[in-house]
């Protein structure tokens, strides 16, 4: 089997991205699993004027192979860091924002993402953006890469969900088992309008997809899935808040008699623990930070954002765009590099499935 192809978008240009991918590609872009096998041949996404110039004010042996876009690289070499070409706006300065790019960073979203749907990809890992920028740029309505991602796709529902390998201990290389999965049934919302966010159709949904992408990507042939409440103590019998009464429990319900193992609510404090854990594949949060605050203690920078629910494998890093660390070549390449190899994982599982 070929190795997968994975379309690396480089991000904010002004943030750690490039230079994360830089970095990659010194250790080795390909994810080596072998010499004679790699995991996956990586190409990134990006203005090679800019990663050209980093690489050497970083003084990174690197080179910057320009490909035309879509083409396929030959077996990838350590130092070579193949590149579909997207031209910025206005110059770029590390640590420095410029909303002129907003739209560069789009258009290596669409690259990435038309690469993937006409099969010259056959996944997508995304270097953090910035939010603001895009915004500021003329995308008013822009609220992150995983909405970007399902209104591209023309799909109604996405979930995201942060994944991380705690075994690992900073180990990076070798399989991705993410023991630890926390999958969101909201996500960039501010906290007021969460708990009207929480409805029985959108939870039923979710959970079908995480269900339906366990089995798919990971393996996982009965998904075992666990349910945080919304309120403190799961509402404590309705006494401190009422949505797990009369929305969580009994959609839950109704999933158990569609065949789905769904358990739950469970109170979010007591949940992440691992009396609880052992017996679950994923855990659903009602919101982002009931979530990702646990994952991220956990695993921090061996961690990935996976995006469930899309016609193609996207995965993430698990932190933004580290403005203040732009440019001086001392960024972790470690949640990138976990990204990119569940990434391959998942885009491999998903061709023998």
């Amino acid at each position: 089997m070929k190795p997968p192809v994975l379309a690396l978008t480089t991000g904010e240009p002004a943030g750690i991205g490039p230079e994360l991918a830089l970095m990659l590609a010194a250790e080795g872009m390909s994810g080596d699993a072998s010499d004679m096998a790699p995991a996956f041949i990586g190409v990134a996404v990006g203005d090679p004027a800019l990663l050209e110039a980093l690489a050497a004010q970083l003084e990174l042996d690197v080179t910057v192979w320009v490909l035309e876009p879509g083409e396929t690289p030959s077996m990838p070499r350590r130092g070579v860091l193949p590149v579909w070409p997207v031209a910025l706006k206005a110059p770029c300065h590390a640590g420095k924002l410029d909303p002129a790019n907003g739209a560069y960073v789009l258009e290596t979203l669409d690259l990435a993402i038309a690469a993937c749907r006409e099969g010259k990809a056959q996944g997508m890992v995304t270097a953090p953006l910035h939010k603001g920028a895009i915004i500021e740029g003329g995308q008013v309505g822009f609220t992150g890469h995983t909405e970007y991602l399902r209104d591209a796709c023309g799909v109604e529902e996405v979930v995201m969900m942060l994944a991380t390998d705690q075994a690992l201990h900073g180990q990076l290389d070798g399989p991705v088992r993410c023991p630890l999965r926390v999958a969101l049934a909201t996500t960039h919302l501010p906290l007021r309008d969460v708990a009207d966010a929480i409805t029985a159709e959108g939870l039923s949904r979710v959970l079908h997809i995480i269900d339906a992408d366990l089995k798919r990507y990971f393996g996982v042939a009965a998904p075992r899935l666990k349910v945080c409440g919304l309120n403190p103590h799961a509402g404590e019998d309705g006494h401190l808040g009422r949505e797990e009464l009369e929305i969580i429990t009994p959609t839950l319900e109704r999933l158990v008699t569609d065949g789905l193992d769904v358990r739950g609510p469970y109170p979010a404090d007591t949940l992440f623990t691992p009396r609880h854990l052992d017996d679950a594949d994923a855990v659903l949060a009602m919101y982002h930070d009931q979530g990702l605050a646990v994952l991220k203690y956990a695993g921090f920078g061996r961690a990935a954002n996976i995006t469930l629910g899309l016609p193609l494998v996207r995965t993430s890093v698990d932190h933004g765009t580290a403005l203040d660390l732009a440019g001086r070549g001392i960024a972790d390449t470690g949640s990138l590099r976990v990204a990119m190899n569940l990434a391959a994982e998942m885009a491999t599982s998903a061709t023998l499935s």
